[in-house]
């Protein structure tokens, strides 16, 4: 940073102080298991390759300092990638697991291959054998097999939507039923509550398979994500279904700009409120809403839109549901015979949950064609991966903070095995052109850089700190208080030769016991506050405006990518409560009311309408991708912000009183600036204080003012976040009378009402300044202004009315 004496900061590709981590020797153990596995496969891992200097020490230098952990890092790697493609006959063939373990359809039979070695003895039975024992051999590795012929006219020996279990002795000799490993869905008995799952066999006849009919759209030149859960987008209290998600929500997200939509809670997982992550079945799709064709058809139909989707895979963990899910297969066998590591080192104390043993010949198979399986049969365009610090780290980072010393990233608390894992994982999602995004909250360098490079190879990672800063700025401090260099440092604190998804807050903020943003900010005041039909009171007109600027400065600022949960993006109101014996197992907090963003005359509305304005924005000038990004001034004692980002140059006024009439920003170059975004804007819930069509032209600067060569004054009222954009290099959009973009809804009403109609962003000078004038007497805050105050608005007011511009000629 440099500051002058106003505190205003430059900003410009800052290199931030590192989040965390060290350097190991040796993780003796995960490499003594894979010397058994890999010498099952007549594999040397003793024949290492001859060192070289790995790429990422060029990228950031310091780490150098760790080569030695780094290095055995990606010897690991390339010795076990080594193995796999000489054992297995490639990566891309190891990962395909799932087309010969679980049941697969041959020409002529049925064949059903399970991993069992501790097992003494093994048999199918389902539907197709009227629950009797069809008992299987025990071959190599520990591979269970039946091979089951077709019936005399071709029928498959076990038909479609059979339900099927194995039933397994143990080492003690007694008897336990599981589920296949690889199901590839798994169903309970309708209205029996707490009944067990079944497996079901989904292999439907050519007749009835899905048909893909779009292909993948190209990967978006700007990732603006939606969130979501498929099971509770519906309004009406239950679980809503994939068709519902397709025909009622995608075409919500494509209107509202989105590019990208995340899916969480799609791997079936027993306990539902659980939000996906308990997974059991990681090979099923969830049945609670419904089947693997209707999923496909979802997909389809997302890609049909232009948007790419991302399935929120879990493979930091695994439930510890036996009886339903992966867990049930530790028999309490030796470590090496396991998916899972025995003693404390498998079991999650926080998380009551499975921990997988990721140097494990046979886990990494499973996983990796877990990845494979998805991107192949379903066509993700990518994944979040969760709980990824809980991978890396053999204490899962718990009880720990990460102080940017890079000793905590690369120490002997390192799990070297999963980070191979992952860099194996990546291999296989780039190799399909997917996009892979690590929730890691320690910040680990070198994780979002590629694999060849010697990083973990994701393409971005979660900047989980700025909800944490929003969350305790709005806790624990008064809007007076808020300090520019605070909100700047924690949303500019990453490494920028990593790519981070920027957001606000996410699912965690929305779950029942923590707040979203918009709850925090209004609280009750949601319920019966929200019409304009009545002036916004104090609550409600300091949480709408604080509610776009909070969005907007974390989507500028904050990384290159956007993500926006379900419903958040028009301030949903409450929390989010899964069904459960505490609340008499209701839906009610469980679901999400899109009439409140439907509905014009709510303020639900207004937020979004500014939210579409945003994504909209990041759709015609391309900011959130650009890498340039400088910050040029923060004024701490009238708490204004000004940042530049992409071609694009913004001014957030965070002051809770503060008009400023003919504010003094450097501009990034001489030309003629017209407003792209502005916060105040009528339709989204402002005053109305800011002149749309004004042309703002620089001033040459004797002296360098914030490290510019020129200025220009503009109009900034308070709590409001306005973007402007050179018109000399937008003479298209210079031409129109808009500030924002017309959105196609807009236009479309204007086609029907004729010429006469203006839409609300395209509203004229005589509407905007009335409206204006009728707030006279009274700020956002309802607060009685001065008479000082008085005065000053009348000359704003004035000044739009006669067309004048907030900007020196």
């Amino acid at each position: 940073f440099f500051l002058n004496s106003k505190l205003s900061v430059m900003l410009h590709q800052r290199a931030p102080t590192p989040l965390s981590c060290t350097s190991t020797r040796h993780q003796t153990a995960g490499l003594e298991i894979k010397r058994v596995h890999l010498a099952r496969r007549n594999v040397s891992v003793g024949a290492a390759l001859t060192r070289t200097k790995l790429p990422i020490y060029d990228v950031d230098c310091r780490l150098q300092e760790h080569a030695d952990h780094l290095d055995y890092r990606w010897e690991q790697y390339t010795n076990l990638k080594n193995a796999i493609s000489k054992n297995e006959g490639s990566l891309e063939k190891f990962s395909q697991g799932y087309k010969h373990l679980g049941i697969n359809r041959m020409e002529g039979y049925t064949v059903y291959r399970e991993w069992a070695p501790s097992a003494s003895a093994a048999a199918l039975f389902g539907d197709f054998s009227n629950w009797q024992e069809v008992w299987m051999s025990k071959g190599d590795w520990g591979v269970w097999e039946v091979t089951l012929p077709d019936g005399p006219n071709g029928e498959p020996a076990i038909p479609h939507r059979s339900r099927v279990k194995i039933k397994l002795q143990t080492p003690s000799g007694s008897w336990i039923d599981r589920l296949p490993s690889m199901i590839k869905w798994a169903t309970q008995e309708p209205g029996v509550m707490g009944a067990s799952y079944d497996g079901v066999l989904w292999d439907p006849p050519a007749d009835e398979a899905y048909q893909w009919r779009y292909p993948r759209p190209a990967p978006p030149s700007s990732l603006r994500i939606y969130e979501a859960h498929v099971g509770m987008s519906g309004e009406e209290p239950g679980v809503a279904s994939y068709s519902f998600f397709r025909d009622n929500v995608l075409p919500r997200i494509k209107k509202n700009g989105y590019t990208a939509v995340q899916l969480m809670a799609i791997q079936e997982h027993a306990f539902y409120g659980s939000f996906g992550y308990h997974v059991t079945n990681p090979f099923a799709v969830s049945s609670r809403s419904g089947t693997p064709c209707e999923l496909k058809s979802l997909i389809d139909e997302a890609h049909r839109l232009g948007l790419v989707v991302f399935l929120d895979i879990v493979h930091s963990h695994i439930s510890n549901n036996m009886i339903d899910g992966l867990a049930g297969f530790d028999m309490g066998q030796a470590e090496s015979m396991s998916y899972f590591h025995t003693g404390e080192k498998g079991y999650h104390q926080a998380w009551d949950s499975r921990c997988f043993c990721y140097s494990n010949w046979e886990t990494l198979r499973y996983l990796l064609s877990n990845v494979n399986f998805w991107l192949e049969e379903y066509r993700f365009d990518g994944f979040r991966f969760d709980g990824v610090t809980s991978m890396l780290y053999w204490d899962h980072g718990l009880n720990r903070s990460f102080s940017g010393d890079y000793a905590e990233y690369f120490g002997l608390s390192t799990n070297v095995d999963a980070c191979v894992y992952l860099m194996l994982a990546n291999d296989i999602i780039h190799k399909a052109k997917a996009v892979s995004i690590a929730e890691d909250v320690s910040g680990m360098p070198a994780l979002g850089r590629p694999v060849h490079e010697g990083g973990l190879g994701f393409d971005y990672r979660l900047n989980m700190a700025i909800p944490d800063k929003w969350i305790e700025l709005l806790k624990h401090k008064v809007d007076e208080d808020w300090r520019m260099l605070e909100i700047v440092s924690a949303l500019c604190n990453r490494r920028y030769t990593e790519q981070t998804v920027a957001y606000a807050e996410s699912h965690d903020q929305a779950l029942v016991g923590d707040k979203t943003i918009a709850f925090r900010l209004m609280d009750s005041a949601m319920y019966d506050r929200m019409s304009t039909f009545q002036p916004a009171d104090t609550v409600v007109a300091r949480g709408i405006a604080l509610h776009k600027m909070i969005r907007a400065v974390t989507m500028v600022l904050g990384g290159e990518a956007w993500l926006n949960f379900m419903g958040n993006e028009f301030g949903h109101p409450e929390w989010i409560d899964f069904p459960r014996d505490g609340n008499n197992w209701s839906h009610y907090y469980c679901r999400r009311q899109w009439s409140l963003a439907d509905t014009e005359y709510l303020r639900y509305s207004q937020l979004g309408a500014f939210d579409k304005a945003l994504m909209e924005l990041d759709e015609k000038f391309g900011f959130l991708h650009n890498r340039h990004q400088w910050v040029t001034h923060m004024d701490e004692e009238q708490q204004v912000l000004v940042a530049e980002r992409g071609p694009l140059l913004f001014v957030f006024n965070w002051s809770p009183t503060n008009t400023y009439k003919d504010y003094k920003v450097a501009a990034p170059k001489p030309g003629k600036f017209k407003v792209a975004l502005d916060s105040d804007a009528l339709h989204v819930g402002g005053a109305g204080a800011v002149a749309w069509d004004a042309d703002h032209f620089t001033t040459p600067s004797p002296e360098k003012f914030n490290n510019r060569d020129q200025f220009m004054q503009v109009c900034s009222p308070s709590r409001t976040a306005v973007g402007y954009y050179c018109a000399d290099d937008y003479p298209e959009l210079a031409s129109k009378s808009t500030r924002m973009p017309v959105t196609q809804e807009s236009s479309e009403q204007a086609q029907q009402a004729g010429p006469s109609y203006a839409p609300p962003a395209v509203m004229p000078a005589a509407g905007r300044t009335s409206a204006a004038a009728a707030n006279l007497g009274r700020d956002p805050l309802n607060r009685e202004k001065s008479p000082e105050e008085h005065e000053e608005q009348r000359r704003v007011v004035e000044d739009l009315e006669s067309g004048g511009a907030h900007s020196v000629l």
